[in-house]
């Protein structure tokens, strides 16, 4: 087994969940207790999709809906909803240029910027050895 690298991850921050439609979404996780902490839109391949952020105590969960030609794919989807698992690290600069160091296969050329929460975040995503995305993400 290799030895793991030095990267400190304090929680998972956020799962993300794609959905077809987000307000429908939204009132089903608030009938769960969760509340809309967050929404705002982002620009895929040209076209604007839309993301909430809901949260109950220290839980947080994703819901995005993608634009229209992409939700078929999610309609018809059996298992795998959940899209990523997002972990909270102090500096993603750092945490990038540690997770390059590793040998992982990073998605993203660098960390991305998006305009969510008061001040941005920035994120970028590896895959795991079954394809699975795990996204390392620091609020602004």
């Amino acid at each position: 087994m290799e030895t793991a690298i030095n990267l400190e991850i304090k929680a998972i921050q956020h799962i993300g969940i794609p959905v077809t439609n987000v307000v429908i979404s939204a009132l089903f996780y608030s009938k769960l207790g969760f509340s809309n902490v967050m929404e705002r839109h982002f620009d895929h391949n040209g076209a604007q999709g839309t993301c909430i952020m809901m949260k109950r105590g220290d839980i947080i969960i994703e819901l995005y809906q993608m634009p229209a030609e992409v939700l078929p794919e999610i309609a018809v989807r059996k298992d795998g909803h959940i899209d990523h698992v997002a972990f909270d690290v102090a500096d993603i600069d750092e945490a990038f240029d540690i997770i390059k160091q590793g040998g992982f296969d990073i998605i993203e050329p660098e960390p991305v910027f998006l305009q969510f929460w008061e001040k941005g975040c920035k994120y970028f995503n590896i895959t795991g050895p079954d394809g699975e995305r795990l996204e390392f993400n620091q609020v602004l």
